[in-house]
């Protein structure tokens, strides 16, 4: 598995394109990260946009190390950093149970309603406290927890943070799709370093082709 990084220059039309339209910007990381005809892995590709007031980052996740430097070029800044690519798994190793990290990832809580007449429909979650718990049902599945730390009640207080909360909506293949999307970090700690992996190479949730799933974990 491969983890590359480049900054987006938002000032550049292309960047801003594809910053509008998940789909679009899904088409160019798959190019980007085109599997070689002998190549052989575990794990799928994954993409994540995090913004803030400085800088923009596109993160990818994929089986074997992209041809990313088209995609820079479209999108990046022409001076400055080119693309980062790390080879993922000497670090991906080293995962163990009772480790801590500082995390992040972008998803797509959903939930499932049955209606009446037994049919079965998929919706967003649009509040906080649903986006919240629906990533608090996961940790377990997914082999981690999220941290607590003690407040001035009696109750301790979860490191979780969510933000970015927002509903996007683009067309594929000439038919409107809609996503509810919202991103979380906080501190985590490994209980199933397996599990976490799958995790890490596979991403958490749905609308995984939109930029949603790719969890990542920082000292």
């Amino acid at each position: 598995m491969f983890l590359t990084r480049i900054e987006v220059d938002p000032m550049r039309r292309k960047a801003r394109q594809l910053l509008a339209d998940p789909q679009a910007m899904h088409a160019c990381v798959m190019r980007a990260c085109a599997a070689d005809e002998s190549a052989s892995a575990e794990g799928r590709v994954l993409w994540r946009v995090d913004q803030d007031a400085n800088r923009i980052m596109l993160y990818m996740v994929s089986p074997w190390s992209p041809h990313a430097e088209e995609l820079q070029s479209q999108i990046g800044w022409s001076e400055g950093a080119a693309v980062q690519t790390a080879d993922y798994e000497p670090f991906l190793k080293k995962l163990h149970p009772g480790q801590t990290y500082a995390f992040r990832l972008t998803a797509n809580p959903t939930h499932v309603v049955t209606e009446e007449n037994g049919a079965k429909r998929r919706f967003g979650h649009v509040t906080e406290a649903q986006q919240r718990q629906w990533l608090l049902d996961r940790c377990e599945a997914n082999g981690f927890r999220i941290r607590t730390s003690d407040g001035r009640g009696d109750e301790p207080i979860t490191e979780l943070v969510t933000r970015d909360r927002t509903i996007k909506t683009f067309r594929r293949k000439g038919r409107p799709v809609t996503i509810t999307v919202a991103s979380f970090s906080g501190a985590l700690e490994i209980m199933d370093a397996d599990l976490l992996r799958s995790a890490l190479t596979n991403g958490i949730g749905r609308a995984k082709a939109y930029g949603c799933g790719l969890l990542t974990l920082a000292r």
